[in-house]
């Protein structure tokens, strides 16, 4: 009987605790109606419940209030909304009249695809949860710079911030981003199509604990802003596919970084063997590059990229380079023995 009881109060909470880390929510979820004393032991473990996951969900609104009204979830650190159906405004604004104060340690928040929210939903949102580290609205044309406005009055911590797509946000977003979030690592501004020079100036100016910077598509920046990247010693991960104004002495700026790991440059049409040998000899620890479709590459800056990176290069985009002649699997795999992927777009 009491071997019995050993298992049943110390045994079965422990495994229960293990196991129950690597669970899906829903699974989670599923586990608290087994039993009484299971469901006991999971809720005394607060750690298990920082994470609400309605991603692709459909009435993601109404569950959030309802998750969120329970006492386990009063300290959720990750809330993840992704392409969750029936989000907008008023659902944001019932979340905060009703549960408001289960989001001040709320860390991490993700609104990408979720279309119906404007300028006023990230006001509302972002006044409930001050210690907000990352961001992301990806895909959302309805935010302008005055959503980015109540996002840098409300939270003063955001270290990663994703706008990607948010075609109606201007110099003015980056500039404030610039001036509140110096400890900025990582921020993807990809199709912004109204930014200039003078945003990512002031990124690249006050932002240099940056480690990730996509800017994918936006074709009317020049090398007044990429030789900036060259302040970023930390940078490892550069998306600048169809940045078609950067030439070889923009590249030869951003060799620089020499902590860069990734590196796409995909449709930088400008480019030539002198700026990818530049990269070559000033980042020794490239594992990805992608020179696809550009021209003005040859074989040359291959045999340079092989003696400085050949034991950490891993990806190799090499197609519609048409003046790369030895570009085959085999030719490739010679110079760069670690590769095992040759191709980043399809």
């Amino acid at each position: 009987m009491a071997a019995e009881t050993i298992w049943n109060k110390e045994t079965v909470p422990k495994v229960m605790k293990l196991v129950t880390t690597r669970l899906q929510q829903r699974d989670l979820i599923t586990l608290l109606l087994v039993s009484p004393s299971i469901h006991r032991t999971l809720l005394s473990h607060p750690s298990l419940w920082l994470v609400l996951d309605f991603h692709e969900m459909s009435d993601a609104g109404d569950r959030l209030v309802s998750a969120l009204s329970l006492p386990r979830y009063r300290n959720v650190k990750h809330i993840n909304l992704e392409f969750a159906q029936d989000i907008e405004d008023k659902q944001l604004e019932n979340v905060k009249s009703k549960c408001g104060d289960s989001l001040l340690d709320l860390e991490i928040l993700n609104l990408n695809g979720c279309q119906r929210i404007s300028d006023k939903g990230i006001e509302v949102v972002t006044n409930t949860c001050p210690k907000l580290k990352v961001f992301s609205i990806y895909w959302n044309v309805r935010v302008t710079d005055v959503g980015i406005t109540h996002l840098v009055k409300n939270c003063r911590y955001v270290v990663d911030l994703n706008l990607s797509g948010c075609k109606n946000i201007t110099d003015k977003s980056l500039h404030l981003v610039a001036d509140n979030y110096q400890e900025l690592e990582s921020l993807n501004i990809t199709r912004c199509i109204k930014m200039t020079d003078s945003g990512l100036q002031r990124i690249l100016l006050n932002c240099s604990s940056l480690q990730t910077l996509n800017l994918y598509a936006l074709s009317t920046l020049t090398d007044e802003a990429y030789k900036m990247i060259s302040r970023l010693p930390h940078l490892r991960f550069l998306d600048l596919c169809g940045a078609q104004n950067l030439t070889d002495d923009g590249l030869s700026c951003i060799s620089m970084c020499k902590n860069l790991v990734s590196l796409n440059l995909t449709w930088c049409v400008q480019i030539s063997d002198v700026g990818v040998i530049a990269i070559a000899q000033g980042c020794r620890s490239l594992e990805l590059l992608s020179l696809f479709g550009i021209l003005g590459v040859s074989d040359r800056c291959l045999e340079v990229l092989s003696s400085f990176c050949s034991n950490t290069l891993t990806t190799l985009d090499v197609n519609g380079c048409i003046n790369i002649k030895n570009r085959s699997r085999d030719q490739l795999l010679k110079l760069f023995p670690n590769l095992i992927c040759f191709k980043v777009h399809s």
